[in-house]
């Protein structure tokens, strides 16, 4: 009887600290808690140091993750596994979770630091009212270009890329909404067309670009374009302030045909488990300071009107990342095409790719 009550303890015990072990992965995967804020964020998208602040000021323990691409961070979302008190979602991903009914509305109550961001930033077609969704940060898609290596030339427009002084000489990002954003742009169509016509007419004259193209990639697109291996560069505007501070022969312009104007805003995915918590993280993070303390970290430019004032003045003051967005020419935020369209896209997008050498 004593071997059998010793063998119920040892159960006992090592399914407690399997109890225990678990719920530590569990934070550690993303599973919140009362004690921790779990953020699911794009990588190198904040300042560390405004994590430790918030964890020293509120007592609240930050388990931060990241992802690379909207589609990843909705399907984990999605699948309701891990749970994560705050998300960042770009626009067109953010009217998506919204219609999958993947995300909570927001207690703007709780939200006080709001009153600071910029009103032209607000009340926008993919989340009207922010009922569910906060700016974090703004910023366009462009052209960054060596001047040096150009002889001179200065690029104004999106039909300048087919130039073909250019060849082997353009780097492009990886991704099926800009590189076909900007060929329905030059031919004068928007960049949320769903006319299959004009998406076609945008592939062949993207396969006309392809001599130009060096390479189609990811993150290392600044550090080529940094170090000269290629002169011109579509990019985020983001990226092209820190490609132009390593390199100053560097430049960066919005195509006077129009462009994307993109947002990614702060969110609650309907799983979180500290919705007091992810309300006091999203306001710590609206603080103007804390703002400008961001924008100069990362690189990308506030929504927060109030932060500007605490940004260097040659931050703060570069039109080219803080456009007039009245003269910046067609500028459109992308909309949510559904899954068909955006299959459709992204199989043209594939069939240009798969020409490069």
């Amino acid at each position: 009887m004593k071997r059998l009550v010793q063998g119920f303890a040892a159960i006992f015990i090592a399914a407690f600290a399997l109890m225990f072990m678990t719920h530590r992965l569990n934070e550690a995967e993303g599973y919140g808690g009362d004690k921790t804020v779990s953020v699911y964020n794009w990588g190198d998208y904040i300042d560390p140091a405004l994590i430790r602040k918030f964890e020293k000021e509120t007592g609240w323990k930050v388990v931060y993750q990241t992802f690379d691409s909207n589609e990843a961070m909705m399907a984990k979302i999605a699948q309701g596994g891990a749970t994560f008190d705050v998300a960042v979602p770009s626009d067109y991903a953010i009217s998506k979770m919204i219609e999958e009914n993947l995300l909570l509305p927001l207690d703007h109550s709780k939200l006080p630091n709001l009153k600071y961001i910029e009103p032209r930033f607000l009340d926008l077609s993919f989340d009207p009212h922010n009922r569910y969704s906060v700016p974090y940060f703004w910023g366009t898609v462009g052209i960054v270009y060596n001047r040096g290596m150009l002889g001179g030339k200065t690029i104004t427009s999106w039909n300048d890329l087919w130039d073909p002084d250019l060849r082997n000489q353009i780097l492009l990002v990886d991704g099926a909404r800009e590189v076909m954003g900007m060929a329905l742009n030059s031919l004068g169509y928007s960049l949320n067309d769903t006319n299959k016509q004009h998406l076609q007419e945008a592939k062949r004259k993207l396969d006309r670009l392809m001599p130009n193209v060096k390479a189609i990639v990811g993150d290392e697109i600044k550090l080529l374009l940094a170090n000269e291996e290629a002169a011109v560069g579509v990019v985020w505007s983001g990226d092209a302030a820190e490609i132009i501070s390593e390199n100053e022969a560097l430049d960066y312009v919005v195509p006077k045909e129009g462009s994307n104007l993109w947002f990614d805003n702060m969110v609650i995915p309907k799983t979180a488990k500290n919705i007091e918590g992810a309300h006091a993280f999203i306001n710590f993070m609206l603080d103007p300071k804390h703002a400008a303390q961001n924008a100069e970290y990362v690189g990308y430019s506030t929504p927060n009107r109030a932060a500007l004032r605490y940004l260097p003045k040659d931050i703060a003051n570069d039109r080219r990342f803080y456009p007039d967005l009245d003269a910046a020419g067609r500028l459109e935020v992308y909309e949510n095409l559904g899954k068909r369209m955006l299959a459709y896209y992204n199989e043209l997008f594939l069939q240009f790719k798969m020409q490069q050498k």
